[in-house]
């Protein structure tokens, strides 16, 4: 059974990355939710002291670190008020280029994720599509063999980052459904240049994280070639399956961090706001929702690293890292839904920043599967139960 305590060098490492946050405080968030505009300056710190490449292999110009390590780091993110608008303005490149790492060639490794890591080549990931949603087995993108490449075309949705990337990692369908045995075969994984002659990319409004866009993407005759196929022809899917388990503890650990900095701004002001004589955070109607919200976030916190704990000692963690991205996404809704009511109808004034927290909560609850499905996966993978679809 894996345990975890972490050390005192992951410990400095999380300070270390709180130092840096805390020199982008509550407004400068509040204005690139206002305007829409990239955090910029934050990440470009973010890339100058190396954070990108803490999960990346060090013969490669990583760290060599692992996902306790890189949840830590992003965990401390959202929870020095960046929330997912700074979480999300990252993530990508923390562990979206593990495909490349396990699975390409070693010039593949060599010519892009050290640009990856240093910020020079910015990424997006091309998964989701608008009839397949998780039924990736079912998505129509198509690659077609020309020469020594194939050609791309097809449709993807809620693609992040596509405004900026200059690089894409899609996957696409090489062999026809109907000539596999499975759908999940015939599905290849390619990285490219992201050709905007080629690609439309066009921003969805959305309810939070304006300064992070997602996007609806057109894809009409990209040109790949043969080098920017990573791995074999048709193993696609099976190389996203590989980082599903690590995308979810960093969900779950960003959704921690923003509900913990959601529960200090409401302690905060339970201990400051004086009503009828006295500190509102006396009633214990609102000290036990608070004192709830902590237990919530510590125990969704002890399941994340848990997770994190067995990954990095190479165990399976499926049903670990499914119930972390499960368990931090309701505590941290929850934590920023009693902030709200804490704050009263102040809660609802810009100012006090905890609703744009409570806006940001609701993708930890969606994104990048459903709650219902990860039910569905313990249901079935621990409980034994019938699969229900």
């Amino acid at each position: 059974m894996i345990g975890f305590g972490f050390t005192p060098e992951q410990l400095a490492l999380r300070d270390s990355v709180a130092r840096l946050c805390g020199r982008f405080d509550a407004d400068y968030w509040r204005q690139t939710d206002e305007s829409g505009a990239f955090p910029e300056a934050f990440v470009a710190a973010m890339a100058e002291g190396g954070w990108f490449g803490t999960a990346m292999p060090v013969e490669v110009g990583g760290s060599g670190l692992g996902l306790t390590e890189a949840a830590l780091m992003m965990q401390a993110v959202a929870e020095s008020g960046a929330g997912f608008t700074g979480a999300s303005a990252m993530h990508l490149n923390i562990f979206g280029p593990m495909p490349i790492v396990k699975f390409g060639t070693d010039a593949q490794k060599a010519r892009s994720i050290p640009r990856l890591i240093s910020g020079e080549d910015k990424m997006c990931f091309a998964v989701t599509e608008p009839d397949s949603g998780l039924d990736t087995a079912s998505l129509t993108t198509q690659a077609v063999r020309q020469g020594d490449g194939w050609v791309i075309n097809g449709r993807k949705v809620w693609t992040t980052m596509a405004q900026r990337a200059n690089k894409i990692l899609i996957i696409a369908r090489t062999t026809p459904r109907d000539q596999v045995r499975k759908p999940t075969e015939g599905l290849s994984l390619f990285y490219t240049d992201f050709d905007r002659r080629r690609i439309t990319a066009t921003v969805i409004p959305k309810m939070g994280r304006k300064a992070v866009e997602s996007n609806s993407v057109f894809i009409d005759g990209l040109e790949v070639s043969g080098d920017d196929l990573v791995g074999e022809e048709g193993k696609g899917f099976h190389y996203l399956l590989a980082g599903l388990n690590p995308e979810r503890v960093l969900i779950g650990a960003e959704a921690i961090g923003l509900g913990r900095a959601a529960l200090g701004r409401a302690t905060q002001y339970a201990k400051e706001r004086i009503v009828f004589g006295r500190p509102i955070g006396q009633n214990q109607g609102l000290a036990h929702p608070l004192a709830k919200s902590w237990m919530a976030l510590e125990a969704a916190h002890l399941m994340t690293f848990r997770a994190a704990a067995l990954f990095d000692a190479g165990e399976d963690c499926g049903a670990e890292a499914n119930a972390a991205k499960y368990l931090g996404g309701e505590a941290g809704f929850q934590a920023c839904e009693t902030a709200i009511l804490t704050h009263g109808g102040m809660g609802y004034a810009k100012d006090y920043h905890v609703e744009r927290y409570f806006r940001e909560s609701m993708i930890a609850r969606i994104a990048p599967i459903s709650r219902e499905m990860i039910c569905n996966y313990i249901a079935e993978r621990v409980l034994g139960l019938p699969k229900s679809y």
